[in-house]
């Protein structure tokens, strides 16, 4: 028997935009948008990042983590299958991250986009197992609040 370290873990985070779902759906749907916000960053170079956006479809970044990080040079991959999309409404998919050749997570996400008032109350749902060598619970939500954080700015057109 096999006696890895594995921690499981479930967050959630919830936004209010002053914009249509349309647009905050969109945000994730579109290439060009979804790569601003998701995959460039501050501490990394990306390689590739592509997005096949409809269910059964895939999205795969890679970055070259930089100086700052914990794990400089090292090959960061992301590798996402979408297992069910409602325009405007919901995203379900299914995650995997590596750290060079090494499994670090696997994960369920569902983005759920409400109309309300004026706007957009969004519903994002993280379950997540994680592996041996991990980043953990507290970093990846910490990692998502800052890339919706850059996803604000680009919904708002900042």
């Amino acid at each position: 028997m096999n006696s890895s370290k594995l921690t499981h873990s479930t967050f959630v985070i919830e936004r209010d935009y002053a914009k249509p779902p349309e647009r905050v759906f969109a945000a994730f749907a579109d290439a060009g948008r979804k790569r601003r916000w998701f995959a460039e960053g501050d501490n990394n170079d990306v390689v590739e990042h592509t997005l096949d956006f409809r269910a059964g479809g895939r999205e795969i970044g890679r970055w070259r983590l930089d100086e700052r990080s914990p794990f400089p040079g090292v090959i960061l991959t992301h590798e996402g299958i979408y297992l069910h999309i409602v325009p405007n409404q919901l995203i379900a998919s299914s995650h995997t991250m590596d750290v060079g050749e090494k499994r670090i997570s696997a994960s369920l996400v569902t983005v759920e986009f409400q109309p309300g008032g004026a706007g957009t109350h969004m519903v994002f749902t993280h379950h997540g197992a994680f592996f041996e060598g991990a980043d953990g619970p507290q970093m990846r939500e910490a990692g998502w609040r800052k890339m919706l954080d850059r996803m604000t700015a680009e919904i708002e057109g900042k």
